[in-house]
């Protein structure tokens, strides 16, 4: 359902106040400055798709301003894309000034200081949404807002037109279908905004050193979580999955299989120690990460030659080199069942070669 907001239907000397008060409410608190003696009419049209709200405005001449008592007083953080239809706009924010024509698309950043002056009448489509749904670094944000991205070449002209489109449709879209929409809409605009930060450059073999060094730690950081996996670990370095594998194959080893070796070489220092601190196999399979009792005693068993019952008489004995059949435990499995698991006990999560186990 749209929202339309309009002043036509007030005397000129109304309008400025009305129109400052529909700005406000319609995107964030702003300073609205009108430059003509009688201001022209203006109209507002808004549609929400998921998280993003859609917004297509018409007025005269004027000046927008984000100062720091409205940025004090508000606190929140929402992201403006303005896609310019009719005249320019002149544009500041973090030190930098763009002027914005027709078909051009910028960015302004809620949280910081803008200003916004047209000159003349002028349209724009806005898409208004919080921060956090545009999964891109701060400092690469920072780097673009009051930058104009065309619309007639390269990767800005596909994503503007994307936009546009999807304001075009936005009032005729179901809410679960233009939700989808809008997602995708800002998957494409995170995309672009990394492509002009450098997100895609091949890197030089010190580059790409220093980030493995940077994903390594992370990963060790996280071992307990059983839902560690390369889509997660990728996204919170802001990389693809593909680069990710990239980084591991130079060292010929999968994510999957480092993952492996780390918590398995975690769990056969622990269980030398767990009977001491009264916890069974199954509670240091646990801790770092392993969701199934055969898959931890099969892997264990490949990488020691032994099973981690076994490991851990012949460790407590102070024989840690020979593989013995243990003490009746078969593949290990029983050791799950004495600390608590059941017959029910919990699987590792669907999805086959794509989760680290």
């Amino acid at each position: 359902m749209s929202v339309v907001l309009s002043t036509a239907s007030l005397p000129a000397a109304d309008r400025g106040e009305r129109w400052h008060h529909a700005v406000s409410r319609t995107f964030i608190p702003l300073d609205v400055r009108l430059l003509e003696d009688e201001p022209s009419p203006g109209s507002i049209v808004s549609h929400r798709l998921g998280s993003l709200q859609v917004s297509r405005v018409q007025a005269g001449p004027q000046v927008v301003t984000r100062s720091r008592r409205l940025i004090a007083r508000d606190g929140k953080q929402f992201l403006i894309l303005t896609l310019q239809g009719r005249g320019s706009a002149l544009k500041e924010q973090d030190g930098r000034q763009a002027r914005i024509g027709p078909g051009d698309f910028s960015l302004s950043d809620s949280s910081r200081q803008f200003r916004k002056k047209v000159q003349d009448a002028f349209s724009f489509t806005s898409f208004h949404f919080p921060r956090e749904d545009l999964r891109v670094r701060d400092a690469d944000l920072r780097a673009l807002t009051a930058t104009a991205f065309s619309g007639r070449e390269g990767s800005a002209a596909l994503v503007g037109t994307y936009f546009a489109r999807l304001a075009r449709e936005a009032g005729h879209l179901d809410a679960l279908v233009g939700g989808q929409f809008a997602a995708t809409a800002l998957d494409l605009l995170a995309l672009l905004i990394n492509e002009r930060s450098g997100r895609f450059t091949p890197q030089g073999p010190e580059t790409a050193a220093a980030t493995l060094v940077r994903v390594k730690d992370h990963i060790l950081r996280h071992l307990a979580d059983p839902g560690l996996a390369p889509p997660g670990i990728a996204a919170a370095h802001f990389m693809s999955v593909r680069y990710l594998h990239k980084l591991f194959q130079a060292e010929g080893v999968t994510v999957g299989e480092w993952i492996r070796t780390q918590r398995l070489e975690r769990c056969r220092r622990d269980l030398l120690h767990s009977p001491a601190l009264g916890h069974g196999v199954a509670a240091v399979a646990r801790r770092w990460g392993f969701t199934s009792p055969s898959h931890f005693s099969r892997a264990f068993r490949a990488a020691y030659g032994m099973t981690p019952r076994e490991w851990q008489i012949h460790g407590l004995s102070g024989d840690g080199t020979g593989g013995g059949t243990g003490g009746g435990l078969g593949d290990g499995t029983d050791a799950w069942a004495g600390a608590g698991a059941t017959g029910t006990a919990e699987r590792e999560r669907p999805g086959g070669p794509a989760r680290c186990p």
